[in-house]
């Protein structure tokens, strides 16, 4: 009695089996649409944090601006006829950020964590908040010494003949600048550590390269620092070599990748 041998496409009952490769693709195409998605919407409530404190920053403002305007004692001048408004919206814009910050730190964890692996998620966790603390401790830095600086630029002006007319969009350029520089700088501690979480450095090789970083140290703070003062770049550095110190103690702290297993 003959019988019939099924293919590898028809199962027993008769029915066609969906090929396979092409199940793989769906699958791949949803899960891409479903990141797309997801990516969308902690973009959406980025946005949306940032918007609602920008608005409140418009009401902050002001205050804001007397604040930082403090260390010139003359009045500050613009050149066009919105500069006055255009200034109080970049304020506005840059307090909305600084309010908003929290919350789009925690909406870029939210979307990347999920494809981290375990000891990835434990390296990077808790420096998502001291990330936001050493911004703030940076910014913070700057603005202490920031009267420091405005003074000693200040201090070349000759009496009837050179005398400071400064504008409102060169000041707060200025400030800005040496806000970001300062803020951003804090962040290095942060990258070394996660670099060493995940096996790209060591403690005895930054111990090793102490003396090459002193010295790049000192050109990166001069570079960076923006007014030309001696102030500003001697600061930097003086607050970047502790942090750099304390760095290796972190780092050598920090068990190898090899050490730490994954769940």
């Amino acid at each position: 009695m003959d019988s019939e041998t099924p293919t590898s496409g028809t199962s027993r009952a008769g029915s066609v089996r969906p090929p396979p490769v092409q199940s793989e693709l769906d699958e791949k195409v949803m899960s891409l649409v479903d990141h797309l998605t997801e990516l969308r919407r902690r973009i959406v409530i980025s946005i949306a944090a940032i918007a609602g404190g920008t608005v409140v920053g418009f009401f902050l403002a002001p205050e804001a601006l007397t604040i930082l305007k403090a260390p010139i004692p003359g009045p500050l001048v613009f050149t066009q006829p919105g500069g006055a408004l255009f200034l109080q919206l970049k304020l506005a814009l840059m307090i909305g950020v600084a309010l908003a910050a929290p919350i789009v730190l925690y909406q870029f964890w939210a979307f990347i964590a999920p494809g981290l692996t375990p000891r990835e998620r434990r390296a990077a966790r808790p420096w998502i908040p001291l990330a936001l603390i050493f911004l703030v401790t940076g910014v913070a830095v700057a603005y202490l010494i920031l009267p420091l600086t405005v003074s000693f630029l200040l201090g070349f002006e000759i009496d009837g003949v050179v005398e400071p007319l400064i504008t409102v969009d060169a000041y707060f350029g200025f400030v800005t600048t040496m806000f970001l520089a300062f803020g951003l700088v804090m962040q290095f501690p942060i990258l070394l550590v996660l670099a060493a979480k995940v096996g790209l450095v060591d403690a005895d090789r930054l111990r090793r390269g102490r003396r090459y970083v002193i010295v790049g140290i000192f050109i990166f703070a001069v570079v960076v620092t923006p007014g030309g003062d001696p102030f500003s770049p001697i600061i930097m550095a003086l607050v970047m070599y502790p942090l750099y110190e304390l760095t290796i103690r972190l780092v050598a702290r920090t068990p190898s990748p090899q050490d730490t297993p994954d769940e």
